[in-house]
């Protein structure tokens, strides 16, 4: 019975350590990727602040800016300047909307350093 004790813990004690490993890697992945998600909030968060303030002052300059458009054609031609405003207008909304879109679509991966370590584990594992 001594033999089969000694035997079986012999059998666990490489296992446990196989276990602790593993469960080190995986804290360690978590760890990292609770970082990564912490710095991408950061950099969103910044992100909108900026835009929506830049988005504030660029409407009120807009305003202000077809104001005096119109005020300086009114007795002459402001059907025709706010007109050409308006596709002025259109057409920026427009070409914003496709540089904002293809920033989505070339935009990094968010989790790139946490999903190459993954990566890099597995290939480790594999052999």
């Amino acid at each position: 019975m001594t033999n089969e004790t000694h035997a079986s813990e012999a059998q666990q004690g490489p296992l446990r350590r196989i276990i602790g490993a593993l469960l080190g890697i995986l804290h360690t992945r978590i760890e990292l990727l609770g970082i990564e998600l912490a710095e991408e909030k950061d950099r969103l968060l910044a992100a909108l602040f900026v835009g929506l303030a830049a988005m504030l002052f660029a409407t009120m300059a807009l305003i202000a800016f077809t104001f005096l458009i119109a005020a300086a054609f009114w007795d002459t031609y402001r059907w025709q300047a706010l007109a050409i405003l308006c596709g002025v207008y259109l057409l920026i909304a427009i070409v914003c909307g496709l540089v904002a879109r293809r920033k989505m679509l070339v935009a990094p991966m968010v989790f790139h350093a946490t999903l190459t370590e993954l990566e890099k584990d597995r290939e480790l594992f594999k052999h």
